[in-house]
């Protein structure tokens, strides 16, 4: 078995045998607390990864489109949440965007990267208003910001060499985008 094959076989088992991993108050404070908040919660990692991923698969300019576009939502939706204004639903919207994103690239749907964007900078809103709204008490706003757009910004990169590193091997990049829905499906049970 190859390396990538290996990479792919350890994402799945984490995808598998992990629990639920929601977004959650109790982080500590300031840039370390922003970094990992993303991090810890597999709903956040599965999304942000299939970002990337998908991002690849659809190729030019959507590969800095869509991860862009994600981010930049995310933060203005991430101010919205820390200033207090809430948003229903968070849990569900977040789950619903891991299975939809595991679906794209299941399914390798092609769209325009303007019309990628719109979809993750949707899906954007969500994750933005559960990072900001467990902003720690005792924490600095602009470092846990800075410290959670870093961490997303870094794991869409994730994805994008993860879809370069699958391009040739699309039934795998199918599978992950089938075990990401799959994910998506448990979350949304639990949600």
């Amino acid at each position: 078995m190859n390396s990538k094959s290996i990479r792919w076989c350890i994402a799945l088992m984490s995808v598998a045998f992990s629990g639920v991993a929601y977004a959650h108050p109790g982080h500590g404070g300031g840039l370390l607390a922003g970094i990992a908040h993303p991090l810890f919660g597999l709903d956040h990692v599965l999304a942000m990864v299939a970002v990337g991923v998908w991002a690849y698969q659809l190729g030019g300019r959507a590969k800095w489109l869509v991860p862009a576009s994600f981010v930049a939502l995310m933060a203005v939706a991430g101010a919205a949440g820390m200033a207090g204004i809430g948003l229903p639903m968070v849990e569900g919207g977040i789950a619903a965007s891991v299975l939809i994103l595991g679906l794209l690239i299941a399914f390798s749907v092609r769209v325009t990267p303007a019309f990628a964007a719109a979809i993750v900078a949707l899906f954007a809103i969500f994750h933005g208003a559960a990072h900001g709204a467990e902003l720690p008490a005792l924490g600095s706003a602009s470092q846990y910001a800075i410290g959670f757009i870093a961490s997303t910004a870094a794991l869409h990169g994730l994805g994008l060499a993860l879809g370069k590193g699958s391009v040739k091997q699309a039934l795998w990049l199918r599978a992950a985008g089938v075990a990401v829905a799959t994910g998506g499906v448990w979350m949304l049970a639990g949600a």
